[in-house]
């Protein structure tokens, strides 16, 4: 992950990037970030953070984190992606009823007379998800008491603008300006 930090403070920049690399580290979001560019003015207050991900969030179905198998009238399901354990689990349940989900071990579960191709394309996560998640995590690099924000979405690239007054045009632009130097050449 490549992070670069910005703004009139240049203590303050260089503890900025560490916080943020500390927070997306121990939410387990690093992995998911090629690059951020920062800007912080305490002074303003002004915080721009524009993250680019290594890949553009994207809708995941049951068969992306499982594989799924049929012998007679059950459909036998392993779990490979764990992250998304408790998602699956949660769905078959809809769909099937609790009694009719039997869970053999933690990543293994048969649904007897289940449709494999209706599990299978099953959602379990949305676009949406993804970017709400990173936009959460986001959110705890960012001071506390900084709540008027304003938020920029395009593709693998999220933007946020925080500062305690009302969110300007001067802002906005200078949020866009930031975002747009984020993306650089990149096909986003």
């Amino acid at each position: 992950m490549e992070v670069n930090v910005t703004g009139p403070d240049e203590y303050g920049n260089k503890a900025y990037g560490i916080l943020f690399e500390n927070v997306m580290n121990e939410l387990g979001s690093s992995v998911s970030i090629e690059k951020a560019e920062l800007y912080m003015d305490p002074v303003t207050p002004l915080f721009v953070l524009s993250v680019m991900m290594r890949s553009k969030p994207e809708s995941r179905k049951i068969s992306d984190a499982a594989s799924i198998r049929t012998e007679g009238n059950d459909v036998h399901i392993t779990i490979s992606d764990e992250n998304y354990a408790h998602v699956i689990l949660s769905a078959l349940e809809k769909m099937y009823g609790r009694n009719n989900v039997d869970q053999q071990t933690r990543f293994d579960v048969k649904i007897e007379n289940g449709d494999d191709e209706i599990i299978a394309n099953t959602e379990i996560a949305s676009e949406e998800d993804a970017k709400k998640e990173m936009i959460g995590a986001m959110w705890r690099v960012l001071p506390e008491g900084i709540k008027a924000r304003h938020n920029i979405s395009e593709g693998r690239i999220i933007t946020i603008a925080a500062t305690e007054e009302i969110v300007t045009d001067g802002i906005k632009s200078e949020a866009m300006r930031i975002h747009n130097e984020t993306k650089g050449d990149a096909d986003v």
